[in-house]
């Protein structure tokens, strides 16, 4: 079943660009309502936006959604990947400037929202995406591809020369609220050379030690280390998540990054939708709603995380 939040859920922070304070609401919306976010402080003629693939405004570092009227708002692959994997697919995402606020650089702070207003069932049945046959982009060493699977998996590898990140791969089933258990709590990590040049060019303004893993080498110059030992690839794939949700609906299919990025996710995306013989849309059984993410999740889960 399409479901939604009981409650409205407030999150304040600063966004990771611009460094400005902004507040987000989140809140519950009906039935085949979808994601959509909206800019209160806009004063153009359009102030929202659909979370859709097609509505990418492409860039390499979030990912960014623009309207017909030039209204954007960025960095939204942490709050979707939050929503996705708590299984929420109809939401009104508010918020009082352009980007999503960057809170600890993760999505646990979403999910701890979310699961703390509740999740509601809209006893509508749900709509999965299923993937038919293989479809993969390619830009040199970097590849992202989805195939066929009986629900939603994920295969993710990256190498850095940074050794405090190095050679780095996972492969997760996304059911059964593994999201929750195994990403939400991976953050934004980051090259101090890149920090740097980031700061030169205007960007990254509100990024700090706390709400990135910032790296120099063998050395991890954020308090406290890594919260994971692969903790570079879990938020990687926890960035998937969220660049796949802007499908429109869950989707049933291997997703296998090489070296991926936003802006790759997207490319794949439309690559997907540029057939349509590469998918169909199927009304969700009980038996497939059991594998979508968030099924069975718990407020508990939240503290079982690997």
């Amino acid at each position: 079943m399409q479901k939604t939040l009981k409650y409205k859920v407030t999150f304040d922070g600063v966004g990771l660009h611009g460094g400005k304070p902004v507040r987000m609401i989140v809140h519950p919306a009906s039935a085949d309502y979808g994601i959509w976010f909206k800019r209160t402080d806009w004063v153009g003629s359009d102030n929202m936006v659909a979370a859709r693939w097609d509505q990418v405004d492409r860039t390499p570092l979030c990912t960014k959604l623009r309207n017909e009227a030039g209204m954007t708002v960025s960095t939204i692959e942490h709050v979707m990947a939050a929503l996705a994997g708590c299984g929420v697919h109809n939401a009104l995402i508010e918020l009082n400037g352009p980007e999503v606020p960057i809170l600890d650089g993760s999505s646990a702070e979403f999910v701890s929202g979310f699961l703390a207003a509740g999740i509601r069932d809209l006893h509508v049945p749900s709509r999965i995406l299923r993937v038919m046959k293989a479809v993969e982009v390619r830009d040199g060493a970097v590849t992202a591809r989805l195939d066929p699977a009986p629900g939603f998996e994920l295969r993710f590898h990256i190498d850095f020369e940074d050794t405090a990140i190095g050679d780095q791969s996972k492969g997760l089933s996304m059911a059964n609220g593994a999201f929750v258990r195994e990403l939400c709590d991976s953050r934004t990590f980051c090259r101090q050379a890149d920090v740097d040049a980031m700061h030169a060019a205007g960007l990254a303004l509100g990024g700090t030690l706390h709400n990135a893993v910032v790296v120099d080498g063998a050395e991890v110059l954020s308090p406290g280390g890594f919260r994971h030992h692969d903790e570079a690839v879990r938020h990687k794939m926890l960035d998937a998540v969220g660049d796949l949700a802007l499908a429109g609906a869950p989707i049933f299919g291997r997703y296998t990054g090489e070296r991926a990025g936003h802006t790759m996710t997207n490319t794949l995306l439309r690559a997907l939708f540029a057939d349509p013989t590469n998918y169909v849309v199927e009304t969700c059984s009980a038996k497939m709603a059991a594998r979508l993410p968030g099924s069975g999740l718990h407020r508990t889960d939240l503290r079982l995380v690997a």
